[in-house]
C-alpha cells in the first residue's frame, strides 16, 4: 500500500500516517471486510451476502438461517458460508454474531492466514484484544462466548485453544467495525478491517470512514463486496497521522472521554478533549435581549430535558410516535426560550421531532425543527463531518415536501457539497442526493418564472401521486464507526 504505513505514533502505540499529500474528499484506501455477518437482529431482513435490507429474501436450504436476495447472492457467499453452514447445521441451533464472526475469523485465518493480500498491513492475530483491561462483566461474557464457541466450532476444523479464540472474541469487542445496509444509512452487520483498526482516534479528526459497498464481477452477475472507505476530510500532508473519531462529536468532551474509555480502553487527549472545546456551546443558554439566561434556569431545564429525553427513546422504541411528538412538543416549549440553539438536548429534541413529524408527513411543523437542527450542527461539527452533511440532506428534502423549495433547494446543494468529500460521487446517497438537487434545480426554476402556476402544478401532482410513507425513524444514523456494546 502506497498512500500510508504503519508506524509507532506518540503516546499512542501503532498508527498509520500519509505518505503523500491528500484533499478533502480524496480516498487514503479502501479495505474490504477480514470477514463480515449481519446483527442477530438482523438475520431475517438482510442478506447475508450483499447486506441490502429486503423484505423478501431466499433462505438457504442447508442451514435454513442465512437469508439472501438471490441466487447470485448465494453463489458469491458460499464460499465463505459453507463451512458456517455445516456447522449450524451440525449444531441444531445458531449461535450469537460474535461466535458468528469470531468462526469465519478463525476459518479463513486457517485457510489463508491472517493476511490475505499484499496491501494488508497487520494480521488479525496481532490487534490488540484488550482482555486485560475488560470490566468483570465482559469478562464473564466473554467466558460464554467461548464455551458456546467450542460447543459449535465442528470437529473436523482445525482446533484451537480457549486463548487463541479468546484473542479473537476480544479482537471483536473492541475493534468490530458496523457494516452498513445498501444506502449506508443504518448499521446492520459487524466486520472485521484489520487495515483501519489502525487508524487512531481524535475528536476532530483529518479523515472519515464510510461504508461504501463496492462490486466485482463474478461470472455475468455484479456481487456486491463490504468495504470501508477511508477518506479525508481536509489536506494532509506526507508524514502527518492520520485520525478518525470512534464517537460522535455531539457530547460533551467529559462523556466522549467516558465512551472511550470503556470501550476502548484508552483515555483521550486530543486537543479538543483537553480544552473542553465547545463544550461551552453544547450546555449553553439563551441570550434574551442581551442579556442572558440565569444559569438556575438553564440547569433545571437541561435536568428536564433528559428526562424527557428518556421518556422520548421510550416511546420511540414502543413505535408510539404520535406520544414521541407530544413530548417533543412539550419539551421544546420549555426549552426554547430558555437554551441556546447549540444546547445538545435541544439539538437531539428538534432532530428526532423532524424526523417523526415527516414521517406522520406533518411537513411544514418538521421543516421548521429540521431548520433549527441544521444551524445548530453548523457551529458544532466539522464543516465537512458525515452527519452535518446526512442532516442538511434530511433538512433539505423535508423542505422540499412542504413546498419550500428555495430553502429546499440550497440545503440540498449544501448536503450535495459535503457528502461528495465524505461519501464521494458513487455511493449511493451520493447518487439519490444528485438526482434530487437536479430535481429541486427544475423546480426552482419553475418557481421563479411562476409562483402561481408552480404550486398548482405540485398540489395536481400531489393529487394524483399522494407522497409514499416516510421510512419509520430510527434511532440513529450511523455516527459511531466501531459497534457499540
Amino acid at each position: 500500500m502506497d498512500s500510508v504505513e504503519l508506524f509507532e505514533s506518540p503516546g499512542k502505540g501503532r498508527g498509520l500516517r500519509a505518505t503523500k499529500e491528500f484533499w478533502a474528499g480524496d480516498v487514503l484506501f479502501i479495505e474490504p471486510s477480514f470477514a463480515a455477518v449481519v446483527f442477530d437482529s438482523y438475520v431475517a431482513n438482510v442478506c447475508h451476502s450483499c447486506f441490502r435490507r429486503q423484505q423478501k429474501l431466499q433462505r438457504c436450504g442447508q442451514c435454513k438461517f442465512a437469508q439472501y436476495c438471490d441466487r447470485t447472492c448465494q453463489r458469491a457467499a458460499w464460499e465463505e458460508h459453507k463451512q458456517e453452514c455445516a456447522a449450524i447445521k451440525a449444531y441444531g441451533k445458531t449461535p450469537n454474531e460474535n461466535v458468528r464472526l469470531a468462526a469465519r475469523i478463525l476459518w479463513r485465518i486457517d485457510k489463508q492466514g491472517g493476511v490475505v493480500s499484499d496491501y494488508q498491513l497487520i494480521s488479525v492475530e496481532e490487534l490488540e484484544d484488550h482482555i486485560s483491561d475488560m470490566p468483570e462483566l465482559d469478562l464473564k461474557e466473554l467466558k460464554v462466548d467461548v464455551h458456546n464457541f467450542l460447543d459449535y466450532w465442528p470437529r473436523t476444523s482445525k482446533a484451537h485453544n480457549v486463548e487463541s479464540i479468546s484473542h479473537i472474541l476480544g479482537v471483536i469487542n473492541c475493534n468490530g467495525f458496523t457494516v452498513s445496509d445498501q444506502r449506508g444509512l443504518q448499521a446492520v452487520g459487524v466486520g472485521i478491517f484489520p487495515n483501519l483498526c489502525m487508524v487512531n482516534h481524535d475528536c476532530w479528526p483529518n479523515c472519515t470512514v464510510v461504508l461504501n459497498h463496492g462490486k466485482y464481477v463474478s461470472g455475468s452477475a455484479p456481487i456486491a463486496l463490504q468495504r470501508l472507505e477511508l477518506r479525508a476530510l481536509g489536506k494532509i500532508s506526507p508524514g502527518e497521522e492520520v485520525y478518525v473519531s470512534y464517537v460522535d462529536f455531539l457530547n460533551v468532551s467529559e462523556v466522549r472521554k467516558q465512551q472511550l474509555k470503556a470501550q476502548y480502553f484508552f483515555d483521550c487527549t486530543c486537543e479538543h478533549c483537553a480544552n473542553g472545546t465547545k463544550d461551552d456551546l453544547k450546555m449553553a443558554g439563551t441570550v434574551v435581549d442581551g442579556v442572558p439566561v440565569p444559569d438556575e434556569q438553564v440547569k433545571e431545564v437541561t435536568d428536564y430535558s433528559l428526562m424527557m429525553l428518556e421518556k422520548m427513546d421510550k416511546a420511540r422504541l414502543d413505535g408510539n410516535y404520535h406520544e414521541v411528538v407530544k413530548i417533543c412538543r412539550e419539551c421544546l416549549e420549555k426549552q426554547e426560550p430558555v437554551l441556546a440553539d447549540t444546547h445538545i438536548y435541544q439539538l437531539r429534541m428538534w432532530s428526532m421531532a423532524s424526523e417523526v413529524l415527516s414521517y406522520l408527513q406533518f411537513f411544514d411543523e418538521a421543516a421548521s425543527y429540521a431548520r433549527k437542527m441544521v444551524d445548530g450542527y453548523i457551529k458544532l461539527y466539522h464543516p465537512n463531518n458525515a452527519a452535518l452533511g446526512l442532516a442538511t440532506m434530511r433538512a433539505g428534502v423535508t423542505h422540499w415536501q412542504a413546498g419550500h423549495i428555495e430553502v429546499g433547494h440550497g440545503m440540498i446543494c449544501k448536503a450535495y457539497a459535503i457528502l461528495l468529500i465524505t461519501h464521494g460521487p458513487t455511493h449511493p446517497i451520493t447518487k439519490d442526493l444528485e438526482a434530487m438537487r437536479m430535481q429541486t434545480e427544475m423546480e426552482l426554476r419553475m418557481f421563479q418564472q411562476n409562483e402561481y402556476v408552480y404550486h398548482q402544478m405540485r398540489e395536481a401532482a400531489l393529487k394524483n401521486q399522494p407522497m409514499s410513507m416516510q421510512a419509520e425513524p430510527v434511532e440513529e444514523g450511523i455516527k459511531n464507526m466501531f459497534r457499540r456494546k
